[in-house]
């Protein structure tokens, strides 16, 4: 049964680093649930501060993941409206069948709110980039996450390797 919640936990960390790029899923809390289904099997102790420890970040990172596209729209110039266009976008990229969908929102978002704003299109548009950059700085950190957790992961199956993969 150890194997299979290995295997299993394994599937998790896969899931999160690839998670980390696609909206559906959020990759460090995929990433966390493997770390918690390993801990789950019998041949491995229950760190249950590790586990909260790792969650807490989990949970960070995804609410981060929404809003430094908003910073990032803020920090080129962008207004109020830019950073709530920013939020729009990205929520409606979330549910838009159209591929790239999570990138191209926060973006049109973010260039729509300040249109509305009455900003001249160049300071929109700078603002539509910072929206964008934001988004690469969130997903980069969350695949950062994600592989710190597999690493973790890793380590985990190491240090426990002889009770794990006696036969």
């Amino acid at each position: 049964m150890d194997i299979i919640l290995v295997i299993i936990a394994a599937l998790f960390m896969i899931l999160g680093i690839i998670g980390s790029f696609l909206p559906v899923l959020p990759g460090p809390l995929t990433s966390w649930l493997g770390l918690l289904i390993v801990h789950l099997t019998d041949a491995i102790p229950i760190n249950k501060s590790f586990l909260f420890i790792t969650l807490i970040i989990a949970i960070l990172i995804w609410v981060l993941d929404y809003i430094i596209p908003a910073i990032g729209t803020k920090r080129f110039g962008g207004t109020k409206y830019g950073m709530i266009g920013t939020t729009i976008g990205l929520i409606v990229g979330l549910l838009a069948p159209i591929p790239g969908g999570i990138i191209i929102g926060p973006f049109v978002g973010a260039l729509i709110g300040e249109l509305l704003n009455k900003s001249d299109s160049k300071i929109a548009t700078r603002a539509a980039f910072g929206s964008f950059i934001g988004f690469l700085v969130s997903t980069f950190i969350k695949f950062v996450v994600a592989v710190v957790y597999l690493g973790l992961y890793i380590g985990i199956l190491i240090d426990n390797a002889s009770v794990i993969f006696k036969f």
